[in-house]
C-alpha cells in the first residue's frame, strides 16, 4: 500500500466517555486504512463503538467524550492535535458525515436550501449568492431531488428525500471523504436500496473515499471493498469484504453473517449469538466477546488476542483459535 494513496490512517484510536460511574471505553486501540476511492464499512451490533469513532475522526464527540490515545492521519496530517478552529477548515471540506436520523440532522425552522447555503458559505468567504444558488441546484439534481423544492423546509420532505437532501449537504464543500452514519435507519427497503445505489454512484463518480457504518451486513457487503467488524469498542477481524464474508474467521462475526437469511443459499435456521453486549465501564477481562463466545477457552479470559493476519493476506482476526 502506498502512501500517497491512503486518505485516512486510524491508528491505535481509543475514544472514551467520562461519566459518574467511571470511564466508558467506547473505542479502543482502533487501527485501519481507507484508500483514495475505496469504501469501508464498520459493522457491529448496537453500542459497539460504530459512531464513536466516526465522531472521533471528525473531533465532535458529546460532552464527557475524549480521545485518550492514537493518531487520525488524513492527508498526511494528525487531526489530533489540531486545535477547534483549526478543525473547522477540515470538517466538510476534508471529512464530511451523513448523520444517521435525517430529521433530528436538519433545522426544522429553517429552509433545506439555506442550510445547504451555510455549509457553503461557512468554508468558502467570498462566494457569490448567484453561484451559491447554482450549486445548491447542481447538488440537488445530484441526489435527485427537483431543484425548486430547496424553499422547502425538511418536514416538507419524505424520510427518503430528507437522507437524500442530506447526502447534497455533505457534498457541499466537495469532500475527499464521507462517513455514512447508518444511512438507510428509518427508511422503508425501496428508499433503501435508492440511498445506497445513490452512495455507490457518487463514490464512483467523484472518487469520494467513503465509510459505510451499518449494523447491517448486506448493506456493507454491497457497497464496501473493505470491511472492519466491532464489538464492544475493538476491531475484532478486518479485511477484504470479499474475504471476510466468504471465510469469516471471528466467532462473532461467523454470528453476525449466520444471524441474516441467505437468498440465493440452502434455507437453514437462522441462529442468535446468545447473551448481550457488556458493559464498558467494566468490560470482560481479555478478549470482551468472552462471556458469549461458543469456542471460549481458559486463554481467552487471561490474555488479550491481538488483530494479526491469518491465512489470507491482507486478512485480520483477533481469536485465539488461530
Amino acid at each position: 500500500m502506498t502512501a500517497n494513496s491512503t486518505v485516512l490512517s486510524v491508528q491505535d484510536l481509543s475514544a472514551y466517555y467520562y461519566t459518574l460511574n467511571g470511564w466508558v471505553r467506547a473505542a479502543e486501540s482502533v487501527t485501519f486504512d481507507v484508500e483514495m476511492g475505496q469504501a469501508m464499512g464498520l459493522a457491529g451490533e448496537s453500542g459497539c463503538g460504530k459512531t464513536t469513532v466516526a465522531m472521533s475522526l471528525l473531533k465532535i464527540l458529546p460532552r464527557g467524550g475524549r480521545i485518550r490515545k492514537g493518531k487520525i492521519i488524513f492527508d498526511g496530517e494528525d487531526l489530533v492535535p489540531l486545535s477547534e478552529n483549526e478543525m473547522r477548515k477540515r470538517r466538510w471540506k476534508g471529512i464530511s458525515i451523513v448523520f444517521q436520523g435525517a430529521m433530528s440532522a436538519f433545522n426544522p425552522v429553517y429552509k433545506v436550501g439555506d442550510q445547504i447555503a451555510e455549509a457553503i458559505k461557512t468554508h468558502e468567504s467570498g462566494v457569490s449568492k448567484a453561484d451559491v444558488e447554482e450549486r445548491i441546484a447542481k447538488l440537488l439534481e445530484t441526489v435527485g431531488i427537483e431543484p425548486s423544492r430547496a424553499d422547502n423546509y425538511p418536514h416538507e420532505f419524505s424520510g427518503g428525500m430528507r437522507q437524500r437532501a442530506l447526502i447534497a449537504m455533505a457534498l457541499a464543500a466537495n469532500p475527499k471523504m464521507l462517513i455514512a452514519d447508518e444511512p438507510g435507519t428509518a427508511l422503508d427497503v425501496i428508499v433503501q436500496a435508492q440511498t445506497l445505489k445513490l452512495l455507490r454512484d457518487l463514490k464512483d463518480r467523484l472518487g469520494l473515499s467513503m465509510i459505510m457504518i451499518s449494523h447491517d451486513l448486506s448493506i456493507i457487503a454491497e457497497t464496501c471493498e473493505k470491511v472492519a467488524i466491532m464489538y464492544a469498542g475493538r476491531i475484532v477481524e478486518y479485511g477484504d469484504a470479499v474475504s471476510i464474508f466468504k471465510n469469516p474467521m471471528h466467532p462473532y462475526t461467523q454470528g453476525l453473517i449466520k444471524a441474516f437469511p441467505s437468498i440465493k443459499g440452502e434455507r437453514v435456521r437462522l441462529t442468535s449469538i446468545p447473551g448481550t453486549p457488556p458493559d464498558l465501564i467494566h468490560p470482560p477481562p481479555a478478549c470482551r466477546f468472552n462471556p458469549r463466545c461458543p469456542y471460549v477457552m481458559d486463554i481467552c479470559k487471561k490474555i488479550d488476542p491481538q488483530l494479526v493476519e491469518h491465512g489470507e493476506k491482507n486478512h485480520l482476526a483477533a481469536c485465539h483459535l488461530y
